[in-house]
Parts: structure tokens; C-alpha cells; sequence
């Protein structure tokens, strides 16, 4: 299935409004401006009347081309290294936002859980559950960004470069949504692990104690039984991670950024993005929350349902703990898509600049400029 949806994005021929360079060598027509590219280092080529791709020569050093198989290969590694690292960077405050949900009598504020916890366990208990955060949000990395590029690529050939700028935004949404659908898939395993390990008291102390135990007493279900309210939490946080940071970005550039973003360099552009990111993780870290708590208490009460806990939890429970949660999302986000948008500089990726009206529809609408 995913070897079609490469194939199927890789072929797309409406990719101009998310395309910053192609490796392909070609020969624009004399008759043919030359528009600036992504980073400010490349020049753009009209294959067909409405259709532009923008071009890189080889000398630029790209080291893939936007839409192949080897772009959303490295895509999907930049998603593990962004996802893996930064979520298990911050696994002792994720561990006492965990517990503040199941047991706020027990764990009354972010400074008491820290004290208690330290008392009852030591330093080396705020890192509960490093290895199962580490693996699963790798993996869900690695289809959250690999999946999401695709999917971006695809719905644009779907509905046409013209709706693609115009419904950019629900665009933007369609593909998060979609990639985080089989996101979540690959991190229920690991999610459910990690919260048994940091909630229960005695339950296991590493990844290898936890999944035969688990296994034991739940069965494949005790992996599985979160992933809807998984879904419920992590697919509107990811539209609203995805959609919002886009979105800002482009605002940054447009209102913010006192120069064109053709004329920042790549450090100047790294910051912007981190600032677009931690912006969106905000938002996100509201949206998601009630689900988060959801899951959270799920994976701790055994046998109950997604709406048994939610009614146990009743309204102002399923916000527990939402202030350390912004602070750990909002500075999570910004981080990963700072790793990410570095990752793709590292490896000589196409970097997409925000999107522009294509000529065609320019012509349609008589708008003059840049837009």
C-alpha cells in the first residue's frame, strides 16, 4: 500500500505550489522568465501553459528530486530523528504529566510530581519509559512527515494546482489527517507500554518487563484498546500541527520577516521555522488535550472504556495537567520541526517555499504581483 501512494505522489503533475527545485536536467524556452526559487538559489521552467516546476541545476547540489521516492524516504527519516529525539527528551515531564492525570490527589501540581516522584524513586525514575517514547514516536515519526509529504503531493494532483493554492489550508488538513491515521497505527503498541510503565506502581520497571506482562494479562488488546482515543487525540493535533505551522510560516514571511525569504539564509530561515513551530504547538497542545487525558487514564484502568474514563474524569478532569502540557507540546513542536526543515538542509533537500497563486490562475482572477 505504501509503495502505490509513493508511486502515485512521485507521478503527480500538479506540484507546483509546494515545489522548491526538481534534479531533473532541462532546457527552458528562451521565451521563459526566470522566477527565484525556494532558498533564493535556483530558477524556475514552464512545461505546460498553467504548469510551473521549478528547476535546480546539478552544480546546486540537490540531493534528491521533490516528489521521488528517494525524497520521501529521507522525509520519513527526518520524521524519525525529529519525533524520536525530541519526545524522549522530555520523557521526566511527560512522566508527571501522565501521573497528574490518573492521580491528581497524589500528584496536586508540575512542582509537587516532580518532588514526589523524585522522593519515591530517584533520578533515574523521571526516565520510565525512555524506551518504548523512543521507539514508538520514531515510528510514528516516520510516517507522520514521510506519509504527510505524500499525501500533500497526492490530493494536490487530486484537485489541480488552482484549488490546491485556493484550499491550501484543508489541504494542509486532508494530508495530516490522513498521515497520522497510520501514525497513530505504529505507535499504540509502544504509547500503551509506556503508560503502563509510568502510571502503575510496580507494574515494570523497562520495555522488555512490560510487554510479556502486558501481553499476559490483556492480550494483543492491551496494545490496541488506546488506539482510538489515539486517534481522537493525536490526528486534530497533528491537522492543527501541520495546517497552523504552514500557515504561519507563510504569515511570518509575509508580515513578520523584514526581508524576503529568498534573500534569508538557511540559520535565518531554521529560526523562523522554529518560531512557526512553537506557535502551532500551542494550538495543538489545546485541541489534544482532553484525548491526551483520556489516554492517559485508558492504558492506567484496565478493562474500561474510552467513555467510561471520560465520564470518571467528568469535564474539568479531562484538563488536568494542560499547562505543563503546552509548555512540553509547544516547545516539542517548535523543536521538531526545527530538526526536521535542519535535516532537510543537512541532506541537500528540495525545501518548498510557502506557496504562490500559479500564473494561471493570476491570469483568471487579472491579479498583478506576487500574492
Amino acid at each position: 500500500m505504501f509503495k502505490s501512494l509513493f508511486e502515485a505522489a512521485q507521478n503527480s503533475t500538479f506540484k507546483s505550489p509546494f515545489t522548491s527545485a526538481n534534479c531533473q536536467a532541462a532546457t527552458p524556452a528562451p521565451t521563459t522568465p526566470l522566477l527565484p526559487s525556494a532558498v533564493g538559489d535556483g530558477a524556475s521552467r514552464q512545461l505546460t501553459p498553467n504548469h510551473n516546476f521549478a528547476a535546480a541545476a546539478v552544480a546546486q547540489g540537490d540531493s534528491c528530486e521533490f516528489g521521488s521516492n528517494h525524497y520521501f524516504v529521507l522525509c520519513g527519516l527526518g520524521g524519525i530523528i525529529s519525533c524520536g529525539t525530541t519526545h524522549t527528551m522530555v520523557v521526566p515531564l511527560d512522566l508527571v504529566k501522565c501521573r497528574l492525570q490518573v492521580d491528581p490527589a497524589k500528584y496536586k501540581s508540575v512542582v509537587n510530581g516532580f518532588r514526589v516522584s523524585l522522593a519515591e524513586e530517584g533520578v533515574r525514575g523521571l526516565a520510565k519509559g525512555w524506551a518504548p517514547t523512543f521507539i514508538g514516536y520514531s515510528m510514528q515519526g516516520l510516517c507522520k512527515f514521510g506519509l504527510y509529504e505524500v499525501f500533500k503531493v497526492m490530493y494536490t494532483d487530486f484537485i489541480g494546482e488552482e484549488n490546491a493554492f485556493l484550499y491550501r489550508t484543508g489541504l494542509y488538513l486532508a494530508a495530516s489527517a490522513s498521515a497520522e491515521f497510520f501514525a497513530d497505527i505504529a505507535l499504540a503498541p509502544m504509547e500503551a507500554a509506556k503508560v503502563k510503565i509510568q502510571t502503575t506502581p510496580g507494574f515494570a520497571k523497562t520495555l522488555r518487563e512490560a510487554l510479556p506482562k502486558m501481553t499476559a494479562q490483556e492480550g494483543i488488546s492491551a496494545f490496541y484498546k488506546g488506539l482510538v482515543p489515539l486517534w481522537m487525540r493525536q490526528i486534530p493535533y497533528t491537522m492543527m500541527k501541520f495546517a497552523c505551522f504552514e500557515r504561519t510560516l507563510e504569515l511570518l514571511y509575509k508580515y513578520v520577516v523584514p526581508k524576503p525569504r529568498a534573500d534569508c539564509s538557511k540559520g535565518e530561515q531554521l529560526i523562523v521555522t522554529f518560531a512557526a513551530g512553537y506557535i502551532a504547538g500551542v494550538f495543538c497542545a489545546i485541541v489534544s488535550h482532553p484525548a491526551d487525558t483520556v489516554v492517559s487514564k485508558l492504558n492506567q484502568a484496565k478493562g474500561a472504556s474510552a467513555l467510561d474514563v471520560a465520564k470518571q474524569l467528568g469535564w474539568a478532569g479531562l484538563w488536568g495537567g494542560l499547562m505543563p502540557r503546552i509548555v512540553m507540546i509547544g516547545t516539542l513542536t517548535a523543536a521538531q520541526w526545527f530538526i526536521y526543515d535542519a535535516v532537510k538542509v543537512f541532506l541537500r533537500m528540495p525545501r518548498p517555499p510557502p506557496p504562490e497563486m500559479p500564473e494561471s490562475l493570476k491570469k483568471k482572477l487579472g491579479v498583478t504581483g506576487a500574492q
